[in-house]
């Protein structure tokens, strides 16, 4: 017998039939005698659509009473699933964020999970009961309903499971795994059976879509035992573990990107001390997260060009905020680019395979693409480049680094 927490997303229980489908995958753990507590998210669409709906009403809303709003979808499918599983003849009961309690902090919409009270659970696995909680949401100290931000119902599944001491945390999707690279772009791509936390948290920040990255970062944590499975296809799937549960490391595990990025160059900045951090700290003070960065110092050693990256979204207050500095930090030109893209590998025998960098700016060079700017770390390496060369260059990498599917 086992203890596992099942997650489902939205598509997952995007209807009244798939959420009967969600209740026959419960009952089966049922049946096999395990202790099962299932986590899910509102119907596909319904989050956007109570988002929509307190947009509409005030643009400038009151933090609290968006997150009453939009934590509403996640009590309509906990709700639905706990009556299918009872149709089924299962002893369920449906928990929200406040019942269990989901203890969090008090930072409305992106809120932070402090500690999970498991205790009223654990006594209704004694009596064989199945736990349907929302993901997504808890309750803060003062009693006001909190919401974890948009993907939070990963990481109320894997937080659960910590809490549990659960055998594993299975988390349902539209995919049947974790892939080499996205199939959709590299046809030969191949299902990973295993892969490290440390691998899928640099996949998941660089792009992969499959897990959210605060919940990979607290299953590395608390070592919660992941796997990645579909919702509409029996078949295996992909655990995410500890380095030490895989026995030989590929060199290069996956090949991901990103369109989120934008870049913006400035040419010609006087070479001062001190340029580089009022030019970072006034982004930084108005939340403008960058990425990438590199410096390029002219030879006589008066100016420089400094080239970063900041998400999309970001550009225009990024340009904003530089614009106000021109009196402060002189440059010759202000060069924004948001037709870029972020191209990475990963992979932990990057730690002991020299050469990796090399085969990767050997390949794309063969194809021609340009890399615009570098950053590495222990298990990955990223590159900018142009968007128009994105499939081009995830195909070649994933050919370089011998990860095509035989």
């Amino acid at each position: 017998m086992a203890r596992l927490v099942m997650k489902f997303g939205g598509t997952s229980v995007g209807s009244v039939d798939r959420i009967k489908n969600v209740a026959q995958r419960v009952k089966k753990e049922v049946d096999a005698g395990h202790e099962v507590a299932v986590v899910v998210s509102a119907m596909s669409g319904d989050t956007n659509r109570l988002v929509g709906l307190a947009s509409d009403v005030a643009a400038l809303h009151d933090a609290r009473e968006y997150d009453v709003v939009v934590s509403s979808g996640e009590q309509v499918t906990v709700g639905l699933l706990a009556m299918a599983l009872q149709d089924l003849g299962v002893n369920a009961r449906s928990w929200l964020g406040w019942q269990i309690p989901v203890k969090t902090d008090t930072v409305h919409g992106s809120a932070r999970i402090e500690a999970i009270d498991s205790a009223d659970i654990i006594a209704r696995f004694e009596d064989q009961q199945v736990a349907v909680c929302a993901g997504f949401q808890g309750i803060a100290a003062d009693n006001r309903i909190t919401t974890l931000g948009r993907g939070g119902s990963d990481t109320s599944a894997v937080a659960l499971a910590a809490a549990l001491n659960a055998d594993r945390c299975d988390i349902y999707t539209d995919v049947d795994g974790i892939y080499t690279a996205d199939p959709r772009i590299a046809t030969k791509a191949s299902k990973l059976d295993r892969i490290t936390y440390e691998e899928m948290l640099e996949l998941a920040s660089l792009g992969a879509k499959v897990l959210q990255t605060r919940s990979v970062e607290m299953a590395m944590k608390h070592q919660v035992k992941l796997q990645v499975l579909s919702s509409f296809e029996d078949l295996p799937g992909t655990l995410v573990v500890d380095e030490e549960d895989i026995v030989e490391q590929q060199v290069v595990s996956g090949v991901t990107y990103t369109r989120d990025e934008a870049k913006v160059t400035l040419q010609q900045v006087n070479d001062t001390p001190g340029v580089a951090a009022k030019v970072f700290g006034a982004l930084a003070d108005a939340h403008v997260n960058v990425d990438m960065i590199v410096q390029n110092v002219s030879e006589d050693g008066k100016a420089t060009d400094l080239t970063f990256t900041v998400g999309r979204n970001d550009l225009d207050p990024a340009l904003r905020v530089l614009e106000s500095l021109k009196g402060s930090v002189n440059w010759k030109a202000l060069v924004p680019d948001p037709d870029v893209v972020k191209v990475s590998i990963v992979g932990m025998g990057m730690r002991s395979h020299a050469g990796v960098a090399q085969t990767m700016f050997a390949a794309l060079a063969e194809k021609g693409i340009n890399i615009q700017v570098i950053s590495t770390s222990e298990i990955k390496v990223s590159v900018l480049l142009a968007e128009e060369y994105t499939e081009l260059a995830v195909r070649t990498l994933h050919t370089a680094f011998n990860l095509d599917a035989a």
